[in-house]
């Protein structure tokens, strides 16, 4: 399944989409109320042919339609000492699918920008529906340079993993972290576990498929499970993955779980092997909410999991939702994550 839903929200603050150049800005918005999203190529589709169009920031006629324009119009138009949150939509042609124009062309715009924002608060990089591009074909760099610029940046997200970077990293103000992936590299979930981020308590991995670039193993995860650099984590987010079981039963045992409120091992192809092992880990019955839903797990497993859980107060989400699995002629099982595209 691929995302076709722009972010609706974030910090809190609903999104709005920035006009183009040849569009009224007399009438924007209060810059703090909502999170602004700056797109250089804009999906408007037609009623008819869901056709593209380019809305240009340009400031002269032989001047192209890029991130950079669109940064700068932007910062024209509103007062940026007032954004809090700040949404990164397509930075490149829908034409060339991601593969030719890489995040630099919005990471090196705004980190040259930093000081025009000093009251951002929240970040997010690469919203792109279907439409634009497939989540595997957005491509990415090292992402952190944005964090450097930004201290008090307290909630960080990005969307695809193609080319993405994430080098280990001290950030004091972030509390949000969310990467979402149709194949997260290895070595930013290593990154991610090695960063030293106190005040972090929410984290969200979208671990992905192996044939998406997602090729981390469970002995990836072992810094973040060890919970000794997120003193402050209370929701673990594990999600979207071909491993799923592996992570269940690493999951199951790790000393982080015992201060979570929140565990979501969702989206991903979890089977009764999975749901066994966290019924045999350590004790759940201190969360808040237990998120499995897109599984493949047996309704006698399904109803193990209520019947220990839910007389305690977790809430447990069971819900299947489009999890599809295929039977071969010769007896293979295939079976899918929630996002592969």
């Amino acid at each position: 399944m691929p995302i076709y839903d722009h972010l609706q929200a974030l910090y809190g603050l609903p999104a709005y989409d920035f006009p183009g150049s040849d569009a009224r800005t007399d009438d924007l918005p209060e810059p703090g109320s909502f999170a602004w999203r700056i797109t250089s190529y804009p999906y408007q589709g037609g009623e008819d042919d869901g056709a593209w169009t380019h809305a240009l920031y340009q400031g002269g006629e032989d001047d192209d339609a890029d991130w950079t324009h669109a940064l700068a119009h932007f910062c024209a138009t509103v007062d940026t000492t007032r954004v809090r949150a700040l949404i990164a939509g397509a930075w490149h042609e829908p034409e060339d699918g991601g593969l030719e124009t890489d995040s630099s062309a919005v990471i090196e715009p705004l980190v040259a920008a930093r000081d025009r924002f000093p009251a951002l608060k929240a970040l997010f990089l690469g919203d792109m529906v279907l439409e634009q591009s497939e989540m595997s074909w957005i491509n990415l760099t090292d992402v952190t340079p944005l964090l450097a610029a930004f201290p008090d940046l307290e909630e960080f997200g990005v969307r695809g993993g193609r080319g993405l970077r994430f080098p280990a990293l001290r950030h004091t103000a972030l509390r949000k972290l969310t990467m979402e992936s149709a194949g997260l590299p290895a070595e930013v979930v290593r990154g991610v576990g090695a960063s030293d981020l106190p005040a972090l308590e929410h984290l969200d991995l979208w671990l992905g498929d192996p044939h998406q670039g997602g090729d981390s193993q469970v002995t990836d995860l072992e810094a973040i499970l060890s919970g000794v650099r997120l003193p402050r984590l209370r929701h673990l987010a594990l999600r979207n993955s071909q491993m799923q079981d592996a992570v269940a039963a690493a999951v199951a045992s790790a000393p982080v779980v015992a201060r979570l409120k929140v565990l979501d091992l969702s989206m991903g192809v979890l089977t009764d092997e999975g749901a066994a092992a966290l019924l045999a880990g350590r004790p759940l019955t201190h969360l808040e909410h237990l998120d499995l839903h897109h599984h493949y797990i047996s309704e006698p497993l399904q109803n193990r999991l209520r019947h220990a859980l839910e007389p305690a107060g977790v809430l447990l989400n069971l819900d299947r939702d489009d999890a599809y699995e295929m039977h071969n002629s010769d007896g293979r099982v295939w079976r899918y994550v929630a996002v592969g595209e």
